[in-house]
């Protein structure tokens, strides 16, 4: 079994973890990121951290008989891919197509929807996602498996940034690391108030 330290460093290494300022898709600010698509572009590395994840995830449960592996476009594709090979089942994603109105930063809406797979009654899923801050892409696709009538048997994650403290009900959760960097709201960021301009690097 990788040690968390082993996988900081593959991070590290790869240019998966970052120092600066951030805005983080949870509309927080942080001085930290994980910009997963630099590890994930390797694929030999892709593949070792997935297998982790699911030995982790194995260890700790028997997950019964599945149907797939679902992810949230677009980050969590490469991870719900590798995931799928390692437990021998298939891969969907579920895609982000306009929702309604605009944010507060004046963007518009997105939301999660099946698009290219159907979901059948009684099938089960295990979601799969690169990282995790307030897990609200992770809890779209939730909603549209069982909105399906289908079933959730577990979430598993490359990185956790809340460390543990986001929960999806009793849907048991794995992730390779947990880790809870320092987030700010935007009236409150230092980094903002010393006249610094967060960029938005993706997911």
């Amino acid at each position: 079994m990788m040690t968390e330290e082993e996988i900081l460093k593959i991070f590290a290494d790869t240019g998966a973890l970052l120092t600066g300022h951030f805005e983080l898709r949870s509309k927080l600010h942080s001085d930290r990121y994980f910009q997963c698509a630099n590890v994930l572009r390797y694929p030999r590395i892709a593949a070792r951290l997935c297998d982790a994840l699911v030995a982790k995830m194995k260890a700790a449960c028997d997950i019964g008989p599945l149907d797939g592996v679902i992810s949230p476009a677009v980050g969590g594709i490469l991870v719900g891919h590798e995931v799928a090979r390692a437990l021998d089942t298939k891969c969907v994603f579920a895609e982000k197509v306009p929702g309604e109105g605009v944010d507060a930063t004046g963007k518009p809406v997105t939301k999660l929807a099946m698009r290219r797979f159907a979901l059948k009654p009684g099938e089960r899923y295990v979601v799969a996602e690169d990282v995790v801050t307030k897990g609200g892409r992770v809890q779209e696709t939730i909603d549209l498996v069982q909105a399906a009538g289908a079933e959730v048997a577990a979430v598993v994650l490359l990185v956790d940034r809340s460390k543990g403290t986001v929960r999806f009900g009793d849907i048991p959760m794995f992730s390779l690391v947990q880790i809870q960097p320092t987030t700010w709201g935007p009236a409150a960021c230092p980094l903002c108030k010393a006249g610094g301009h967060p960029v938005h690097p993706g997911s």
